[in-house]
C-alpha cells in the first residue's frame, strides 16, 4: 500500500518511515503543507497520514482539500494536539481515525490496518476472489488452498489488482503505486511487464489463468467477468 506522511518534525519522521517501510508500505514524505499539497494534487494514495501542526499551514487544510478533491485515501491524522474540538473538526472533515502523540508504533500499524481493511476490504481480514485466498495481515496467498510464493513486487502488485476489481488500471497508476514519487525519474516501464509476467505465470501455474487483462496501450484489469 502506498502512504503519504505529512510530518515536520525530522526525528519522528525518520523513525515513522523506517518502522512503516519495515511493514512493506510504499512510504513518500512532506515535511510541510507546501510539499504535502502538491503531491496530494499530483499523486494518488492509499493511506495519507497528516500532523495538525505544519510550519506553513493547518494540516487540517489538507484533509479539506482531499475530501473537496474526492480523494479515495484514507486519513490518519498525527498530533499533538489533544482537545476535543480539534478531533471532532478532523473527523466531521473526513478524516478515519485520529492518533494523539506520543504513541507508541505498535497502535500506529494496528490503527492503520484497521483503516486501510475498512478502506478497501470492507473490514475484512482475507480477500478471496475465485481461487485465491489472500491474507493481506501476513501477506500469504493461496490458489485452491495451496501456498504461492511472491515476490514483494508480485505480491503488493496482485494486492493492487484484487483492491480495485474490475477497474482499469493505467500503465502510469501501476508504476506511481509500485515505486511512488521515484516514478517520475525512470526512464521507461519496462519494469511493470516484468513484474507482471512473473506474477502471471506463478498464477498460471497455479491453475489461475486469465485473472489479469491486458488492455493494450493502456493498462490492466482484474478481469471479473
Amino acid at each position: 500500500m502506498k502512504l503519504l506522511l505529512v510530518e515536520d518534525e525530522p526525528v519522528l519522521r525518520h523513525t515513522l518511515v523506517d518502522s512503516l517501510r519495515q511493514g512493506g508500505y510504499v512510504v513518500e514524505v512532506a515535511a510541510s503543507f507546501a510539499q504535502a499539497y502538491e503531491k496530494i494534487k499530483l499523486y494518488q494514495y492509499d493511506c495519507v497520514l497528516v500532523d495538525l501542526t505544519l510550519p506553513d499551514g493547518d494540516g487540517l487544510d489538507l484533509v479539506r482539500t482531499l475530501k473537496s478533491d474526492g480523494s479515495p485515501a484514507g486519513v490518519l491524522v498525527l498530533t499533538a494536539r489533544d482537545g476535543l474540538d480539534d478531533r471532532v473538526q478532523g473527523l466531521d472533515l473526513g478524516a478515519d481515525d485520529y492518533l494523539v502523540k506520543p504513541f507508541h508504533l505498535s497502535e500506529l500499524n494496528a490503527r492503520l490496518r484497521a483503516l486501510l481493511r475498512r478502506r478497501q476490504f470492507q473490514g475484512r481480514h482475507y480477500l478471496v476472489f475465485r481461487d485465491l485466498l489472500v491474507w493481506p495481515e501476513l501477506a500469504e496467498v493461496y490458489v485452491s488452498g495451496e501456498p504461492l510464493t511472491l515476490t514483494r513486487k508480485e505480491y503488493d502488485l496482485l494486492l493492487y489488482f484484487l483492491a480495485n476489481p474490475g477497474r482499469l488500471l493505467t500503465k502510469e497508476a501501476v508504476a506511481e503505486h509500485l515505486c511512488g514519487d521515484q516514478v517520475d525519474a525512470a526512464d521507461s516501464f519496462d519494469f511493470i511487464y516484468t513484474h507482471m509476467k512473473n506474477l502471471r505465470k506463478k498464477l498460471q501455474e497455479k491453475g489461475a489463468d486469465g485473472y489479469i487483462r491486458t488492455i493494450y496501450g493502456v493498462g490492466y484489469k482484474l478481469n471479473t467477468d
